[in-house]
């Protein structure tokens, strides 16, 4: 249980939650800045499994998706309630 909830926090911390959250909030369309969050859960698990699909956990790819994911909905949903308000 330590180890999953020591994923989630490592990947909100990490790339995916911040540079997610960085990313939506360059766009005002959800599902770009969605995909973007995503995109960047995959890059992050590459890069630390060292560009080596053999060397990537499962569990961690999907927490790394949708984290970015999440993240990347929230940026975009601070940019259009920032812009709005």
């Amino acid at each position: 249980m330590l180890e999953l909830l020591g994923t989630i926090g490592g990947n909100v911390l990490s790339l995916p939650g911040i540079l997610g959250l960085a990313l939506g909030m360059m766009t005002r369309k959800l599902w770009l800045g969605a995909a973007l969050g995503g995109a960047v859960g995959v890059f992050e698990t590459l890069v630390f499994a060292g560009f080596q699909f053999a060397h990537v956990e499962p569990l961690e790819l999907i927490i790394a998706i949708v984290v970015g994911v999440c993240a990347g909905s929230l940026g975009t949903a601070i940019r259009i309630k920032g812009a709005t308000a």
